[in-house]
């Protein structure tokens, strides 16, 4: 079965500073925590505050291009959670016949705003959220980051050969 829902705002994990964009329940108390990326919460908030760039930013892009192909986009639906990973399809309406298409969360969330699609969520992944061990999940990812931090920490301008910055 799939809930209604809406994005309600975001905010930031304070074990990782990861962004976390919370879905609620159109009719209901249920929210939905979904940890993002700092790019996809970029491209979420914009949105939400209303603010407009001079160029479009990746999301109103693809929204700009599905709207000359006279794509439209039905409605997102986040679909599983596999490992600590949500999962999400974006559904389209195109010549006629319903595509889904395999998306991040954040992304699908993104362009849902965008383009005014509601929002679903199934049941099972509602009740497959509450199963997840936070503290793990903080502590994986703040191990990640270590590890990354560390090969970062390691290289120099000449690993990155010919191609200059």
């Amino acid at each position: 079965m799939l809930r209604p829902m809406v994005v309600s705002g975001l905010t930031v994990d304070p074990l990782t500073n990861s962004p976390i964009v919370i879905l609620k329940e159109v009719d209901g108390e249920r929210t939905l925590p979904i940890w993002i990326g700092l790019l996809e919460a970029t491209a979420i908030a914009s949105e939400l505050e209303g603010i407009k760039f001079s160029r479009p930013m990746t999301h109103d892009l693809l929204k700009n291009i599905m709207a000359l192909m006279k794509v439209k986009v039905k409605k997102v639906e986040v679909c599983d959670l596999k490992n600590n990973t949500y999962y999400a399809l974006i559904y389209i309406n195109y010549q006629g016949k319903e595509i889904s298409i395999d998306a991040r969360p954040s992304d699908a969330l993104a362009l849902s705003l965008r383009v005014d699609a509601p929002i679903f969520v199934a049941e099972e992944v509602i009740q497959k959220s509450a199963q997840i061990d936070l503290k793990a999940e903080a502590e994986d990812k703040t191990e990640q980051g270590k590890k990354w931090q560390e090969i970062l920490e390691k290289l120099n301008p000449e690993d990155f050969g010919k191609y200059k910055m």
